[in-house]
């Protein structure tokens, strides 16, 4: 059988869409220390010789059969069952009236309630479960709207899984893709935050690549010849990271888009390291757009915007 655990939290009432559970419920039964039972058989259509009940109140994140569970803002579930002498209402003017009163079909999961409950035996049963009409608009229109948005949603994961699936990973053999433009990024002496100049060209670059079919970008930071090779990986690779983190942050390039930034240090200077002039052009970190060869299409290596 299934068993509803007491240590769930409170399911948001947003997105709160359980599935319905399996099975029998199974609830704690109050003189056996915790000890679960199974909820079996009919609840009466007579509630007015039944002693009363605690008040519940909080979310429907679970139904089964004649039972629902309701998640309470402390924490904590109840098991509540429902009968033909549980009289549900809305209030708010749900379908033009002011109080209306509902059959089971409207306790849906991710409803806030508030339930009055008698006990049966060693369970408990709804007299009364009062709801509000616009948190039942609300969950019956999220309920209605899910199969379709799976759906949507579904068909767009699989095709994002399959470019990802061609696109990610490390740059193992730059020879495998088409460089179809670069941009560098400057920084000043041991510094590796951007300047506002950076953070427009960066975003305008964005632009650039996203008009590009299946485009990767990869990131790859560097610094001058001055200091120790230790401070200079680690501020290369502090470089690449930032500028990683803006493109995907701040000018919206997709994760899955981007390959692994590289800190390179001293490698490929661009510039003679013996001036100033040369060093700080040496201080960068160079963003490609790259697109493989077996996708571009194109055997030869492609050079634009460089």
């Amino acid at each position: 059988m299934s068993v509803i655990s007491k240590r769930a939290g409170l399911a948001l009432f947003a997105g709160a869409i359980a599935l319905p559970l399996s099975g029998a419920f199974a609830q704690a039964d109050p003189s056996s220390s915790g000890r679960q039972m199974t909820v079996i058989g009919s609840p009466p259509a007579d509630l007015s010789d039944l002693p009363e009940g605690p008040r519940i109140e909080g979310v429907i994140t679970a139904r089964n059969g004649s039972a629902i569970q309701v998640t309470k803002p402390e924490g904590g579930e109840d098991i509540v069952s429902v009968g033909a002498g549980t009289v549900i209402k809305s209030s708010g003017g749900f379908l033009g009236l002011d109080k209306d009163k509902l059959g089971p079909e409207a306790l849906l999961n991710g409803l806030p309630v508030k339930v009055e409950t008698v006990r049966w035996g060693r369970r408990l049963l709804a007299s009364r479960i009062d709801l509000k009409a616009r948190d039942l608009r609300t969950a019956a229109m999220i309920q209605s709207g899910t199969r379709q948005q799976f759906a949507e949603q579904g068909a767009a994961i699989e095709e994002n899984a399959r470019v990802a699936e061609a696109l990610r990973g490390r740059v193992a053999d730059i020879d495998q893709y088409n460089v179809k433009g670069t941009t560098n990024v400057y920084f000043d002496t041991g510094e590796y935050e951007l300047s506002g100049r950076a953070r427009g060209e960066l975003c305008e670059f964005v632009r650039r690549a996203e008009a590009m079919d299946n485009a990767l970008l990869l990131v790859v930071g560097y610094t001058d010849s001055t200091g120790s090779y230790e401070i200079n990986q680690e501020l290369s690779e502090r470089r690449a990271g930032r500028v990683t983190n803006f493109l995907q942050q701040q000018c919206g390039w997709k994760p899955w888009r981007m390959l692994t930034p590289t800190g390179m240090a001293t490698a490929d200077p661009a510039a003679d390291n013996t001036t100033e002039a040369g060093r700080a052009q040496n201080r960068r970190v160079a963003v490609n757009i790259l697109v493989s060869k077996s996708v571009d299409g194109i055997g030869a290596s492609g050079n634009e915007g460089m």
